[in-house]
């Protein structure tokens, strides 16, 4: 498994290849635009050959673009809905020039609606969004559960993606959000049967990328709280089943784990390479 981690893309933005070869990173994740702003930033072409030239010998892939954290693509607020369209397109297009695998996002929220009535919605502008950007994948991560939040039963994401009918729009799977789920992310058994239900609902063929993320909550809390590798409820054995499992073990796995306490994102990193046989 490729082991990564979510690293700062902060001026000058090039240097996140090096800040994620500094902590030993096979792949990474980055910003490519401020996560709590509407406004996009731009990437000097500069900056961007730059880090293209920096991501050489040895060469750090895949490369994933997050999302900003507003996106809401079941907003009612129509300039909230079209934001977000706007924000996708913009991090799709640096996605492309930077050699990105692609852009990982979560939906929204339905506000309380009926999933049904917000679907439509969803699927076009994630419709409007492939079809603005040519070739990197438009890729939905699933969610902790909390509140009205889309996506965190695998059903909702196949439906979303099935009504979509692209073979563009792939899957993040982050075992923290999965675990407040209710997902069983930590017995081998439960393991098997959450990617027996993925497979079902979604296919297997759609995942591209995990976020190895333990839980600072019990399972099915329906909360997003993160904790460092072992130090959370899915805890050491369970993240062993998970780098060993032979439906993840060849997916690029990038932590996103808590940055101002407790393990940093060496430690963690070395504590998952351990774990893989």
């Amino acid at each position: 498994m490729k082991l990564g981690a979510h690293v700062s893309s902060s001026k000058p933005f090039s240097q996140a290849v090096d800040r994620a070869k500094t902590i030993g990173c096979d792949c990474f994740q980055i910003f490519a635009n401020s996560p709590t702003r509407w406004s996009p930033v731009d990437i000097d072409q500069t900056e961007i050959e730059k880090f293209i030239e920096l991501n050489q010998q040895p060469k750090l892939e895949p490369i994933v673009i997050h999302g900003i954290y507003l996106i809401n693509l079941a907003s009612e607020n129509h300039y909230f809905y079209l934001a977000s369209i706007k924000s996708l397109i913009d991090d799709m297009r640096k996605a492309k020039k930077l050699g990105a695998l692609g852009v990982n996002f979560h939906l929204g929220s339905t506000l309380g609606r009926d999933f049904s009535i917000v679907l439509p919605k969803i699927v076009l502008a994630i419709k409007d969004v492939l079809a603005a950007v040519a070739g990197p994948d438009l890729i939905l991560e699933n969610s902790a559960g909390a509140g009205n939040i889309i996506g965190d039963r695998f059903s909702e994401l196949g439906t979303v993606i099935k009504a979509v009918g692209s073979d563009r729009l792939k899957v993040t799977l982050d075992t923290a959000h999965a675990f407040a789920s209710g997902y069983d992310f930590k017995s081998r058994s439960g393991i098997d049967a959450a990617l027996l239900d993925f497979d079902q609902e979604i296919g297997l063929n759609r995942l591209v990328c995990l976020h190895l993320n333990d839980s600072a909550v019990p399972i099915n809390s329906k909360k997003d709280r993160h904790a460092d590798i072992g130090k959370g409820y899915i805890d050491i054995a369970g993240f062993k089943n998970i780098v060993n499992h032979p439906k993840l073990k060849n997916l690029p796995g990038i932590i996103e784990t808590p940055s101002n306490k407790g393990l940093g994102d060496v430690d963690n990193l070395k504590i998952l390479r351990d774990l893989i046989d």
